[in-house]
């Protein structure tokens, strides 16, 4: 279902991308301990995205498909509070990964999603040239070192994510950003306020 919020007098939308419902994959590390900053920092393990982002991303599912892979979800929106908490947590060398909080980051617009993949005949992930949040040469977009067979996945992810309004920044293979990101304020909705939000039936969901 999609979530109805108000802020500043514009309507946002969040969509939940479930396993269940989408067919996609989740491995929300920020809802675990197992992340850069060694504690939980979601109360619980979901996907929010603006409809409209979750739409195109989806789009990207079913191309996938054609491939024998799905996506694999790390993170989707994040309020803004969290991105403030990992910039105060983070030495300069981690900052370059980071977006600084005095500018928000496309994850509070809904906007931006971290994926990678994994294969639909057995559901395992796929190894990329590095892990996510993994933050060293191997997480750069254009890294030429490693396994072949890593970079032409990283590289398919690209290109379809490319076909389907989505554009990715150069240190980080597995995060996107919508081409519509500048047409959405920085958000700092919580979870629980995000699930306690007035629900309406979204256009992905089946009949």
């Amino acid at each position: 279902m999609t979530r109805v919020l108000e802020t500043s007098g514009k309507t946002i939308r969040l969509l939940e991308l479930t396993e269940a419902e989408h067919g996609v994959k989740l491995d929300v590390r920020y809802a675990r301990e197992d992340n850069f900053i060694g504690r939980k920092v979601y109360p619980s393990p979901h996907v929010f995205l603006l409809d409209h982002v979750a739409a195109d991303l989806l789009s990207v599912h079913g191309e996938l498909q054609r491939h024998g892979f799905g996506i694999l979800i790390f993170d989707g929106y994040r309020p803004w509070s969290v991105t403030k908490m990992f910039w105060d947590l983070s030495d300069s060398n981690t900052r370059s990964f980071l977006a600084n909080p005095s500018d928000g980051s496309s994850h509070n617009r809904g906007c931006a999603v971290d994926l990678g993949l994994f294969e639909l005949s057995s559901g395992a992930f796929v190894k990329m040239p590095s892990d996510f949040d993994e933050m060293n040469e191997k997480a750069y977009r254009d890294y030429s070192g490693g396994d072949s067979a890593e970079r032409e996945r990283r590289d398919l992810l690209r290109r379809i994510m490319e076909r389907n309004h989505f554009d990715g920044i150069k240190n980080e293979w597995w995060h996107y950003n919508h081409s519509s990101r500048k047409d959405w304020p920085v958000l700092n909705f919580s979870f629980e306020e995000i699930l306690k939000a007035p629900q309406i039936r979204n256009p992905l969901q089946a009949e």
